[in-house]
């Protein structure tokens, strides 16, 4: 299809709350929306800017994108910018879609064919005749996917320009899902800085679907067993000289099979403990044990999700999952931070840690 562009946008609109109440407007509106991209006059106008703020209600930083799929079809492809908490939002959205004549809904951007495809940004071009690839290779973690890309006409003094175009490029030729949960870790070097053999652009989606192949061959249904759980308390003392209070599932820490749970999750719960040294005080912890029970019984550890431990000090307690997918995990903290909205101060990250280097620090060895 033929992308037009993305935007942001906040007017004046009718209070949308949920995927349907969006889908019920958009459906009233589609007729008109059809014409305007069919068109290609004053989209940013006539529907951008009412498109944009209607998203915004139901979930902010969703990009989308619209073009003409064929002379009959429109698309609206909903984008998550490589934000990873975005996706669950976006699949579930994409999913309460109703069927409409002239309309394709997409969620995320899918992966194209690399035949004909490139981009022109910032004055340089970004195809298969520019960009090639080779991966690090990394003894102590052989299942890290860790990619060199390499432009031909690459200059240090533009850095952003070249990162920018090859990101964008990616996130359309691998599709962006395969995107963020294929590759590990990326670089970008010009000819001169290669460190090993230059390979094809256009031969990376099946070097990527080789290792993913690989990868499930390697373990297969291999799973923790929760019931060899061990949990330890840690004490430390931070620079400040309050103390650091640590519960740690000692025996997960020496789990062969960590690449299998790639995705951590760190829950951070923020509190007044001026008055006990840093730590909470008795109400406050019985409410973020509350929390913290009932998110172990929404993440089951034969769902792949697996319970670190936690760490409380200095006003701040962070929990810790290791999961083997990020959607659940997503949608169970977004219903837990709206159910104790106004109790609790509540955020979390989740990012891909394929060997588990966010849990060193709890490991005595690596002390």
């Amino acid at each position: 299809m033929g992308i037009l562009s993305s935007l942001f946008g906040k007017n004046s609109t009718p209070a949308i709350k949920t995927p349907e109440e969006f889908w019920t407007w958009f459906s009233k509106n589609e007729a008109s929306f059809f014409k305007i991209i069919q068109s290609g006059k004053n989209i940013e106008k006539d529907l951008f800017t009412k498109l944009s703020p209607m998203l915004d209600q139901l979930h902010e930083g969703i990009l989308f994108l619209v073009g003409m799929q064929n002379p009959q079809t429109a698309e609206l492809v909903l984008s998550a910018d490589g934000i990873v908490k975005n996706i669950p939002f976006i699949e579930d959205l994409i999913n309460a879609a109703p069927a409409l004549t002239g309309w394709k809904f997409t969620a995320l951007k899918p992966a194209m064919e690399i035949d004909g495809f490139g981009l022109n940004m910032a004055g340089h071009t970004f195809n298969e005749d520019k960009l090639f690839f080779y991966a690090n290779e990394h003894p102590n973690a052989p299942d890290q996917i860790d990619l060199v890309i390499v432009h031909t006409d690459f200059q240090e003094s533009e850095r952003s320009n070249f990162s920018n175009g090859i990101f964008i490029f990616l996130d359309n030729y691998l599709g962006e899902l395969n995107m963020v949960t294929m590759i590990d870790e990326l670089s970008i070097v010009g000819k001169e800085e290669a460190m090993a053999d230059l390979i094809p652009i256009s031969k990376l989606k099946d070097y990527l679907i080789w290792r993913e192949k690989e990868f499930i061959e390697k373990y297969g249904a291999l799973r923790y067993l929760e019931e060899e759980d061990n949990f330890n308390s840690l004490e430390a003392e931070l620079e400040n000289g309050k103390p650091l209070i640590a519960i740690i599932n000692s025996s997960v820490l020496d789990w062969d099979g960590k690449a299998t749970h790639p995705w951590i999750m760190a829950i951070e719960i923020k509190y007044n403990g001026a008055a006990h040294n840093g730590m909470p005080e008795n109400n406050t912890y019985e409410l973020m044990d509350k929390f913290e029970d009932q998110l172990l019984s929404l993440l089951d550890p034969k769902d792949g999700h697996l319970n670190i431990g936690r760490q409380t000090a200095d006003g701040s307690r962070i929990i810790y999952f290791a999961c083997a997918d990020f959607r659940k995990p997503v949608r169970v903290m977004d219903q837990m931070i709206s159910e104790f909205a106004g109790k609790l101060n509540i955020s979390y990250e989740i990012y891909k840690d394929k060997y588990w280097q966010t849990f060193d620090r709890f490991i005595p060895e690596v002390l």
